[in-house]
């Protein structure tokens, strides 16, 4: 059992950096990536509990956020968004769905919007010059962990 957990790790592991090639991918800072942390480090998140944790392990992987919010739907909306500060599936910043940005913690309409306008983003420098207007280092840096950008080839 240890060793197809050990497999299943290693091959999400790789999963995630074959989308890192093709992508920038912000740095986590307090999120963990929900395809990627091990069931023990996802019971001790908020609201969750080791039966939880497991169901959501036996989920993966989770192509959106969405699937992650699915999974969790036993949670309150509440208790999601207090999890989703230490806990989410990146988004695609040209191709997320309103639904998706506003999973983000402390992300509203007038964000949402900010985010959008400047689609198609091209690399992460290009949120940060826009998204910057708006909000300073930290919270820039918060909100940069939730996405990434496409490398186009």
């Amino acid at each position: 059992m240890k060793q197809i957990t050990g497999a299943l790790i290693l091959a999400l592991a790789m999963l995630a950096a074959a989308r890192a090639a093709q992508a920038q991918v912000g740095k986590p800072v307090t999120i963990v990536d929900a395809n990627l942390v091990t069931e023990a480090d996802l019971a001790k998140l908020p609201h969750m509990n080791a039966a939880l944790a497991k169901a959501v392990v036996a989920k993966r992987p989770f192509k959106t956020v969405k699937d992650l919010d699915a999974a969790l739907s036993s949670l309150k909306k509440e208790e999601r968004t207090e999890l989703y500060a230490k806990l989410f599936v990146p988004i695609n910043l040209n191709t997320a769905t309103d639904e998706e940005i506003l999973l983000i913690p402390g992300v509203g309409n007038r964000m949402l919007r900010e985010f959008k306008e400047y689609r198609p983003y091209t690399a992460l420098a290009q949120f940060h010059r826009e998204i910057g207007k708006y909000v300073d280092n930290t919270e820039l840096a918060r909100l940069e962990q939730y996405v990434f950008v496409p490398v186009k080839k």
